[in-house]
């Protein structure tokens, strides 16, 4: 299910061999003019391209990288901040924001204390379950390309698939997070749901919709790739990127196929506006893609009506579950991203959504989890339920 060669209808489809998925490079900062040639040689035309020539950020602009800058920073967690410092001022914020924090868990109340009330609610009901992958099935960490689960998570989400319909929906490319995982038995979207993949054969006894292929092992698989006349536009913008970009020290640039990350976890803060300004420049080019931002992230996309929740939205159509009143989603995830999911199932006004957080956050989530531990127990709490019942139904 990883990048390879596929066929459709008796045809042979290949996947860009010049696509650089899952491609991460420690990417120091300049400010010279942007060029068409890079320094691989090669030339991106303008016809490919359309490109303008890097002069003093507006007025405007530098509103627009505050605004991102601001966004980050405010995403940043605050009480974990204060446990790190010990000055008599800094302990009465502290406490100041315990009280918060325990206001706000009483609103977003642990899913592991009550998991019997989660269970009582989806009573009558198939429970599907959806996962984010980083900060969720992994801890965050400084180096993306060293996020990997761990062989409990690993094998607590092989046996959720084999009990219920399962998905990952993950801003990392398909490709990438498949390497992680390494499971054929549930449903991966990557790229922030853009590229969707899984077993035709089905999740659960649940057999999705969509356009057939085989998969580089001859597989037969289900793939939907809402964006992918945007492959080309997203390559020569992530080209653009690591040129740019080359000379701050720490950062990273990450090819997520239909969308390109930009991670500052490892960027120096007084490096942020120097960064986050050579991204504003390649994306004026652009008016077709658009960027949002995450905990020291900043992602450009395809500007489509299209987002997790619209993939969670399609999911359960394409296996047959979205008209369904019997059908009891489930989706845990710990980034902004993942709100639109969590708003759609309160739309539904059925299934539940679960942040992962240890801080305050606006969340639509009705439950939380602290960390990827805590997700790994409640999953292990799910399939022992659901094999005790089955037992008893034997």
């Amino acid at each position: 299910m990883a990048s390879g060669r596929m066929r459709k209808h008796g045809f042979t489809l290949k996947e860009s061999s010049s696509l650089p998925t899952s491609k991460f490079h420690l990417v120091p900062h300049t400010c010279k003019v942007l060029s068409s040639r890079l320094s691989d040689g090669s030339v991106i035309s303008p016809t490919t391209m359309p490109m303008k020539r890097i002069v003093a950020p507006s007025k405007a602009e530098r509103a627009s990288v505050h605004g991102w800058l601001e966004a980050m920073k405010n995403l940043s967690p605050p009480r974990m901040r204060c446990m790190q410092n010990d000055s008599f001022e800094d302990k009465t914020d502290c406490d100041l924001m315990d009280v918060k924090y325990r206001a706000w868990m009483s609103e977003h109340p642990s899913a592991l204390d009550n998991f019997n009330a989660i269970i009582e609610v989806s009573a009558g009901k198939r429970i599907a379950i959806f996962l984010d992958y980083d900060g969720t099935l992994s801890p965050i960490v400084e180096d993306p390309e060293c996020a990997f689960m761990s062989d409990d998570m690993r094998t607590a989400v092989k046996d959720v698939a084999n009990l219920f319909p399962t998905a990952i929906i993950t801003g990392r490319s398909r490709e990438k997070v498949y390497d992680f995982v390494q499971l054929s038995e549930l449903y991966y979207a990557g790229s922030h749901g853009m590229d969707i993949m899984g077993p035709a054969q089905g999740c659960h006894g649940f057999k999705a919709q969509g356009t057939k292929a085989l998969d580089e092992k001859g597989n037969e698989m289900v793939l939907f790739q809402p964006a992918s006349k945007f492959t080309q536009v997203i390559n020569d913008v992530f080209k653009l990127l690591e040129e740019v970009t080359k000379n701050v020290p720490g950062a990273k640039i990450e090819h997520n196929k239909f969308c390109i990350s930009i991670h500052f976890r490892c960027v120096k803060e007084e490096n942020w506006l120097a960064l986050a300004e050579q991204v504003q420049h390649v994306l004026d080019a652009y008016p077709n893609l658009r960027l949002t931002q995450g905990r020291k992230i900043l992602e450009i996309r395809p500007s489509i009506s299209w987002n997790k929740g619209k993939a969670l939205d399609y999911l359960l159509k394409a296996l047959g579950l979205g008209s369904r009143n019997d059908i009891f989603p489930i989706y845990i995830g710990d980034d902004r991203t993942d709100e639109d999911a969590f708003k759609l199932l309160t739309r539904r006004k059925t299934g539940l959504g679960i942040l992962v957080s240890k801080t305050i956050k606006d969340t639509n989530a009705l439950y939380s989890l602290r960390e990827p531990s805590e997700v790994l127990e409640f999953l292990m709490h799910l399939v022992k339920w659901r094999r005790r019942r089955l037992n008893r139904l034997m």
